[in-house]
């Protein structure tokens, strides 16, 4: 992973604003970043490449979405019954 990615991972705070998404209500966002997160891991994992990249979705999600939705997403994962397409 290049330097520049690297330091902006470390200095990370909260998510930057995503031109995506310029309404202030960002549920949309949250949705859409934990998607990318496990499509990332998928996708990665399957090549036997790096997973790395994928932690910037991550922090993204967990700063944006409420905990109990991220766990209701796991646990909907876990089951085999989550209504999104990763």
């Amino acid at each position: 992973m290049s330097d520049h990615i690297e330091e902006k991972i470390k200095n990370y705070r909260t998510a930057p604003f995503d031109a995506r998404f310029p309404n202030t209500n960002q549920t949309r966002n949250c949705y859409q970043n934990y998607l990318d997160y496990h499509r990332c891991n998928k996708a990665l994992s399957a090549k036997d490449q790096d997973t790395a990249p994928c932690d910037w979705y991550q922090r993204v999600y967990k700063s944006l979405c409420p905990v109990g939705w991220v766990q209701k997403w796991d646990d909907q994962l876990a089951d085999g019954n989550f209504p999104g397409k990763i």
